[in-house]
This record gives C-alpha cells, sequence and structure tokens, in this order.
C-alpha cells in the first residue's frame, strides 16, 4: 500500500472536457478542482455532461433537477426531458454499419461477430415479434439467456418499445429465477435449450419449463436453440406451455421485419429490472430508467474510460449480475463489445486472457477474486500473449488488495491502468475508482467519479478524518440512483434499503478509508464487519492476509457476537478455509495462519477457530456469502437464508449447515 504503480501519459478525456468547460465559463485546473465543482453544482454539471457526451434528445429538458430539489429519495431528474436508450445505443448503425458491434465467444458455439447493420436489424425484428406478442410501452421482457448477442438484441428490442427488460442467467436455478420474475410478471420470456460451461453440456429443458409454469402472466414463449443448434426450428425446444401461452422458436419470432423505431420516454421510465444478490432473502427488483443510465453511463465511458468508436470493451460478466448491463452500455460511445461466455477458468486461468489478446481488447474488466486467484496460481499472460492493445484493466465485485494491483502491472500490462472500482447494482456504476489523469496507488481506489459526493461517516452521521474508517455514503443525488422498487409502492422498502442509518443521505452498506491524498480503500460489507473488543475491521483486509498464504486457495471469516454465554464480551470469531487439494489442516498451518494475522492485524483478530471446508460459498459474481453464512451458523435453516439456484457452488453450504448443527449438539 501506498506506492504509486501507474502515471498518465498522455493527454486524456477529463483533460479536453476541461477544456471545453473553460469555453463555458467554468473554469477548473485539474481533476480534484472539476470533481469538487461536479458536486457542488450537480445542475450545470449534468446539463453540461449531456451537451457534451451528444445525448440524443427527443425533448429536450430545461434543466437537469426538478425545482433544484436535491433532497434523497425524490431527486426528480431532466424534467421534460425525453429520450430512448436503444436509439443512443445503435447510432453507430447509421454511421458505420458494417463495422463490427459486438463479438461473441462462447463454450457452446463458435465464435460470431455481429456488425451495426446486423444488430440494428435484428433488434427491428425482435421489436416486431415483441410488438405482434402485445408487448407495447409499459410491458416486461425477460430473458433466460447467456451473454450472447441475442440477449442484447432483446434487452434494445425491448427498451425501443418502452418496454421492461429483466434477465437471469441459465447457471440461474427455477427458484431464484421465478423469484426475481415473478415480481415484474413479464409477458415475454426467452430462453435457452441449456449450454456448455468448459467441457460441461447442461441441459436447462426441465427447468425452463418449470419457470413457464411458475409464471402465469407469460404470454409468449421463445426458445433460442443454443445448446442444440441443429434442433428443428419449426417446433418449440422445451416441452409445451401451459394453455394460453404462443410458442416459437428464436428464427420464428424474428421472421417478420418492420422499420426499427424508438419510443420516446420520459427519465422515469423504466429501462430494465436489476436485482440485489437474494442472500437475504427475496431479491429486490431494482428499477432503472432510461435517461439516468444512459447519462450515466455516457459519462462514465466516455470521460473515466475514455471508450470510442475504435476501442474494444470487454468485461466478464454474466446476465445476472450489473456488469453485463453495464458492457452492454459499451454500444452507447460506438465501442465494439466483446461478450465471453462459458468457465472463464476451463481449460486453465489464461482463458479471459486469450480473449483480451485475441480481440484486441482496450478496455477489459474482470472480477477481483479472478485477479487473485491468477496471481496465487503464478499465471504471467504477459510472457506468452500479446496484451500491448489494453489501455485499462477494470476490476470488480470485492476490493483488490494492493498486491492484486502489482500483479497486473507485473504480469498483464504494465503500461495499463488497473482500474479498480466500487459501485454495485444500486446505481449500475461506479462511485470511486481510477482517473486517467491521475497516478495510480496500489491498493487505493484513485478518488470519486465525476458527480459522485461520496463520503465516509462515523455513527454520528459525520464525516470522519482521512485515515479512520467509516460507512461509504452518497451525499449527493445522482441520475442512475433506482426510479423505484417493483411492489414497493409508497418506498418504504426503498427508503429503508439506503436511507434509514442517515436520513437524506445514501448508505451503500460498505466500509472505506479515504487516506490524505484523496484516494481510499473499500474494507467489504459493513454488515459484515469485525469488531473484537471495540477493534473494528473490514473482512477485506482479513482476506488479503489469509489468502496470502499459499495453502489457503479461499477464506471465509465471521465473527459471532450472539452468543448467549458470551462472558468475555469478544464473541467468537470463526475463520473457514478452504485448502490446496491434498492439504490437510494440522498444527502446524493453523499456527502460521494465527502468526499472520496476529502480526499484521491484530492480536484481537487471531480466530477462536480455524475449520477447513471444502469451499466458500459465492454468488455467481463472486461475491462471499458472510452474512448468510453467520445466519447459517446462528441456527436458521440454508433454504430460508439464501437462494441456492443464485450461488456459483451451493453444494459447499452443507459444510456449514454441518458445523452449525455439530455446534448445537455440543
Amino acid at each position: 500500500m501506498g506506492h504509486v504503480i501507474w502515471e498518465p501519459s498522455k493527454p486524456t478525456a477529463i483533460a479536453e472536457f476541461i477544456a471545453w468547460l473553460g469555453g463555458r465559463g467554468v473554469h477548473v485546473a485539474d481533476y480534484d478542482e472539476l470533481l469538487a465543482w461536479s458536486v457542488a453544482d450537480l445542475e450545470n454539471f449534468w446539463m453540461l455532461v449531456t451537451e457534451y457526451t451528444g445525448v440524443r434528445w427527443r425533448s429536450r429538458p430545461t434543466r437537469a433537477i426538478d425545482g433544484g430539489d436535491l433532497s434523497m429519495p425524490g431527486t426528480r431528474w431532466f424534467p421534460g426531458g425525453t429520450l430512448n436508450y436503444a436509439e443512443h445505443a445503435l447510432a453507430a448503425a447509421a454511421e458505420r454499419p458494417q463495422d463490427v458491434a459486438i463479438v461473441s465467444v462462447s463454450q457452446t458455439r463458435a465464435r460470431t461477430e455481429t456488425t451495426w447493420a446486423e444488430l440494428s436489424d435484428a433488434v427491428a425484428r425482435c421489436r416486431t415479434g415483441l410488438r405482434r406478442a402485445g408487448v407495447g410501452r409499459g410491458g416486461c421482457v425477460v430473458a433466460y439467456l447467456p451473454n450472447t448477442p441475442e440477449v442484447v438484441v432483446v434487452l434494445l428490442a425491448a427498451a425501443s418499445l418502452g418496454a421492461t427488460f429483466a434477465s437471469c442467467p441459465p447457471e440461474f436455478g427455477v427458484r431464484s429465477v421465478v423469484d426475481r420474475f415473478a415480481q415484474i410478471e413479464p409477458d415475454v420470456l426467452v430462453h435457452v435449450d441449456g449450454y456448455v460451461y468448459g467441457d460441461k453440456a447442461i441441459d436447462r429443458s426441465a427447468e425452463v419449463a418449470e419457470i413457464v409454469a411458475a409464471l402465469p402472466s407469460l404470454r409468449h414463449v421463445v426458445g433460442v436453440p443454443y445448446l442444440d443448434p441443429a434442433a428443428s426450428p419449426s417446433r418449440p425446444t422445451t416441452a409445451a406451455s401451459p394453455a394460453g401461452n404462443e410458442r416459437s422458436t428464436w428464427n420464428e419470432f424474428l421472421a417478420h421485419h418492420e422499420p426499427l423505431e424508438f419510443e420516446a420516454v420520459a427519465a422515469d421510465h423504466p429501462l430494465y429490472v436489476l436485482y440485489s444478490s437474494g442472500t437475504t432473502g427475496l431479491p429486490k427488483p431494482i428499477v432503472h430508467g432510461h435517461v439516468g443510465i444512459t447519462v450515466e453511463h455516457l459519462k462514465v465511458m466516455r470521460l473515466h474510460q475514455e471508450l470510442g468508436p475504435s476501442d474494444v470493451f470487454s468485461w466478464f460478466t454474466t446476465t445476472g449480475w450489473m456488469m453485463f448491463n453495464y458492457l452492454v452500455s459499451g454500444l452507447l460511445t460506438g465501442t465494439r463489445i466483446v461478450q465471453f461466455d462459458g468457465n472463464p477458468g476451463w481449460p486453465d486461468l489464461s482463458t479471459l486472457w486469450r480473449v483480451a489478446a485475441e480481440e484486441r481488447c482496450t478496455v477489459f474488466g474482470v472480477s477481483a477474486p479472478f485477479v487473485m486467484s491468477c496471481r496465487k496460481a503464478g499465471l504471467r499472460p504477459c510472457d506468452d500473449l500479446d496484451l500491448s492493445a489494453l489501455r485499462q484493466i477494470g476490476s470488480t465485485g470485492a476490493p483488490l488488495p494492493a498486491e492484486g494491483f502489482d500483479w497486473l502491472i507485473d504480469a498483464v500490462s504494465a503500461t495499463a491502468q488497473p482500474n479498480s472500482i466500487s459501485g454495485g447494482t444500486d446505481v449500475c456504476s461506479a462511485f470511486i475508482g481510477a482517473i486517467p489523469t491521475l497516478p495510480v496507488v496500489a491498493g487505493e481506489l484513485t478518488r470519486p467519479l465525476l458527480g459522485c459526493a461520496v463520503e465516509a461517516y462515523g455513527p454520528d452521521g459525520s464525516p470522519v478524518p482521512a485515515g479512520q474508517q467509516g460507512e461509504l455514503v452518497v451525499t449527493r443525488p445522482m441520475p442512475s440512483m433506482p426510479v423505484r422498487f417493483m411492489g414497493d409502492p409508497d418506498g418504504s422498502r426503498y427508503r429503508a434499503s439506503y436511507f434509514a442509518e442517515y436520513p437524506g443521505v445514501w448508505r451503500h452498506g460498505d466500509w472505506i478509508t479515504f487516506a490524505e491524498g484523496g484516494g481510499a480503500t473499500i474494507s467489504g460489507r459493513s454488515d459484515a464487519t469485525l469488531n473484537r473488543g471495540g477493534v473494528r475491521l473490514g473482512t477485506a483486509d482479513f482476506y488479503t492476509v489469509v489468502e496470502s498464504i499459499p495453502e489457503v486457495v479461499d477464506a471465509l471469516v465471521v465473527h459471532r457476537d450472539d452468543l448467549p454465554d458470551d462472558e468475555t464480551g469478544m464473541g467468537e470469531l470463526l475463520l473457514f478455509v478452504a485448502l490446496a487439494p491434498g492439504r490437510e489442516l494440522d498444527d502446524e498451518l493453523r499456527r502460521t495462519i494465527n502468526g499472520a494475522l496476529r502480526s499484521q492485524l491484530s492480536p484481537r483478530h487471531v480466530p477462536d477457530r480455524v475449520v477447513q471446508v471444502p469451499g466458500i460459498p459465492r454468488t455467481l459474481s463472486g461475491k462471499k456469502l458472510e452474512v448468510p453464512v453467520k445466519r447459517i451458523l446462528a441456527g436458521a435453516a440454508v433454504e430460508g437464508t439464501v437462494s441456492k439456484g443464485s450461488l456459483a457452488n451451493p453444494e459447499v453450504l452443507s459444510a456449514f449447515e454441518d458445523y452449525a448443527l455439530n455446534e448445537i449438539a455440543r
């Protein structure tokens, strides 16, 4: 921590934006002054951003914020303004119809390229199919699809009509899908018959039949023959659906073509629904609007990631994670996007880096756990692959330790900017990350992004000094904050999720510590804090130490402060470790783990017990299940605590359940 690993070496979009602002009467000298102005004068900042990024208004708003009211929740953005997200995403089709818009790399079928003209035509055909199925403005379309061109087509076709879109990856089980889709009552479902993950073919026909039967609102079901491309296009790819549902294959659904049009919608008109992880109950259906997403994503991608028509953009994601929606927004800037569907660790951990090299990606993103896995495996992609096109390497999903930053520079690219970002599904964007004009310090997120008023708050609701850990809060509204939650007519669930702790201030749920220089570190979820005798520590700091030990593949730490017979007031600190193949947890390894924690963190954070488990439960987007595991250890049933279908490895939960049962028996 603390050493500079990357410095800017050429003119940046931020610098160009600063110069452009000067011509409009806004004079700032550098990024820090620009950031301060952007959060102090949200009205002018966002109006000028829409002008600079070329937002295609149908009806131009007179101002950014209705009445200048900055109260949260309740801010009304761009009153009177109308546009359509899909119109922005397909704008390049008129200018560069034969250029490639989407590259799809898949372990299920051969690599494909889709030109802008082909994408526009497919969206027009899908839009026609949706309209013929009775979907229009206010309708709802859902996809049980992997990260392939079809899911982009469905999203854009639904958006063009003013219908709402939502997606789940086919890795999700029936309950996880139904828990999400049933809340929004979809009209049309588009699904695959199955997929290949690594070298395993996985048929999803039975799951699709159950999903369809559980969604009585469906009018039409569309099957994409993905696992079996030789399947007859004239018959459905799954079992017959209940009476009243029309059935067709993808080709049949796209058989008719009408001119592509775009419904002009207001800022708060739903674009898509994203879902919370669903690890502590029914997933929250978070509604995002056309204008907020369009404006926020144009800001981030044009100014912070510097994407444009000459770029190639990819981020490894499934369709159940917000990074899929973020990846699609690369199209807003005329950028070629690269999709990947399959097992990123098959046949080895170099798979994604090969995609980055072969597709000449300029901005490429993965998760922090993936970066650390590559580092731990001793991988050095730069030794075998030409990654010279890379300009920026993104990391999200969890805090990236300083060692991860160092590995990106040393083993992937010495010139690409490491960009560890922190944001979330809730805003479908980032609050804080790397800045093209500023040096990157290992282990630090460089600054809040433009327009993001990020601070660290203490329990009393006031900012804490630099160097002191606090709750990550956002004190001024952002356009991409949720329009609302579905099924929350009075907004009570929305307010309880973000504004209960600090009224009028967004509490995100992460620990953050700002450095004197302005950078910051994220230390994990604040609801999973390790508080031993008054010494509070984020779980990310704990994992940095434990997972650096060669024998430890993965780890999860839980602080139980709910023990009825605890006379010390310290609670019980439990460390669960998954070890390298062939390794067993013996006294020597326990001493190694405890010694490292004692010397690098504090004596109070030496665990009371270290327990070997076959694996650490994670969501499909790579997040550890700290809070659900804590509830299981307290005696909660697994079925009522977490939806197994949303997990990458649900089978490992049994080890935690067994541990809890054994403790109760004692």
